[in-house]
């Protein structure tokens, strides 16, 4: 799957991890929904990945990204607990690197992005209230 129109565009080939989250996000749309809802994630349906798995809400108007969850691989990788805290308010190192910026693509193309650099990371976007509220996504150590 390929999409060029915008940056962060996913390659034609993603990693095993990438590709089950990414085939789980597609499972969950309803009808002819472009995207599935925010509610309907449940993190233990991906058993096995939860460690390289982020769930961060986001705020509209301004535009904010808070992490919910962070897995424990994610953490060790950063060094440091994430949980809670907003984007901009953490230093955009190792496998955070370029995510204010991947985040905020995500939200306004409405379409899943990937990232690489020293990680690979794909975020896809969630709906609810009538925005894109949520992001899921997977981070892989090269």
């Amino acid at each position: 799957m390929t999409n060029a129109s915008h940056p962060f565009s996913l390659p034609a080939k993603l990693s095993p991890e990438h590709e089950r989250v990414r085939d789980y996000w597609a499972g969950l749309k309803r009808g002819e929904n472009k995207l599935p809802f925010a509610d309907d994630v449940k993190l233990s349906a991906l058993a096995g990945l939860q460690g390289r798995l982020v769930l961060v809400d986001v705020f509209d108007k301004p535009l904010r990204f808070r992490f919910n969850i962070i897995g424990s691989d994610i953490s060790a990788w950063y060094s440091g607990d994430l949980a809670g805290k907003f984007v901009d308010e953490i230093e955009p190192k190792g496998p955070l690197g370029y995510f204010l910026a991947q985040a905020s693509v995500t939200v306004e193309a409405a379409a899943p992005t990937y990232q690489q650099d020293g990680f690979t990371r794909l975020l896809v976007p969630l709906w609810g209230g009538g925005y894109v509220s949520a992001l899921l996504g997977s981070i892989v150590r090269l």
